[in-house]
């Protein structure tokens, strides 16, 4: 159990490289030309193969141009990706006792920091392959976990994917948790959020989140 602990504490640390790189490949960029009918699989195959194609069309991307990068995270991750049930998910209970605007806040900040987070791993991008497992779901499911393996230099690394189908996303799903390791990362954001709510509220959170958005910031400009 302290194992495991430790493992949940560290886990936005350990979404580095090769798993953090994968957790966003398969979180929806490069969304255009999709099909609305796409099975959730095929909804993670086309999405992991378009970004890697589009890192490797781009010296820019594969240099690891970070400020490009966020902006091509920002316009191309989230319309795949139902970022409100994700914070609420994180926030836990205290997502429904939160003002409009203490909402808005947490949206903006959690958005934030998962972008950047994301960006910052794409930067070591290298040559990987996803595969993806067979889905064990009927075809009506409305909610499917994906599983896939990362296979490139070292062990594979499985990871899985909670989507929801969404009418009105671009290929008729989105993402809405990573499972890295085991470990889910909305569950895992659940757990420091509670501790830091539960020492300064809501409006701490949001302090909090805020502080470290402009840390990373200020690290990427430093670069």
């Amino acid at each position: 159990m302290q194992y495991l602990t430790s493992i949940l504490y560290r886990l936005p640390r350990m979404l580095t490289g090769a798993m953090l790189i994968s957790a966003m490949l398969a979180s929806g960029l490069l969304t255009s030309a999709l099909a609305a009918d796409d099975t959730p699989e095929a909804f993670i195959k086309r999405l992991s193969g378009d970004v890697i194609d589009a890192i490797k069309a781009d010296k820019s991307l594969a240099a690891g141009d970070i400020n490009k990068v966020i902006v091509l995270v920002d316009q191309k991750v989230m319309p795949s990706v139902n970022f409100l049930r994700m914070t609420a998910s994180a926030v836990g209970p205290t997502w429904r006792q939160a003002t409009p605007e203490q909402q808005k806040r947490l949206q903006e900040e959690f958005k934030t920091l998962l972008v950047r987070t994301y960006s910052g791993a794409l930067s070591q991008f290298n040559d990987q392959t996803i595969v993806i497992k067979p889905v064990r779901a009927a075809p009506d499911d409305k909610e499917v976990v994906v599983r896939t393996e990362v296979r490139g230099k070292g062990d594979p690394i499985q990871l899985d994917y909670r989507v929801e189908k969404a009418a009105d996303a671009p290929a008729g799903w989105r993402i809405y948790n990573l499972n890295v390791m085991g470990v889910w990362l909305v569950d895992n954001y659940r757990s420091q959020f509670a501790q830091e709510i539960n020492a300064k509220g809501v409006d701490g959170l949001i302090a909090s989140l805020a502080d470290r958005n402009k840390s990373n910031a200020a690290k990427v400009q430093g670069k």
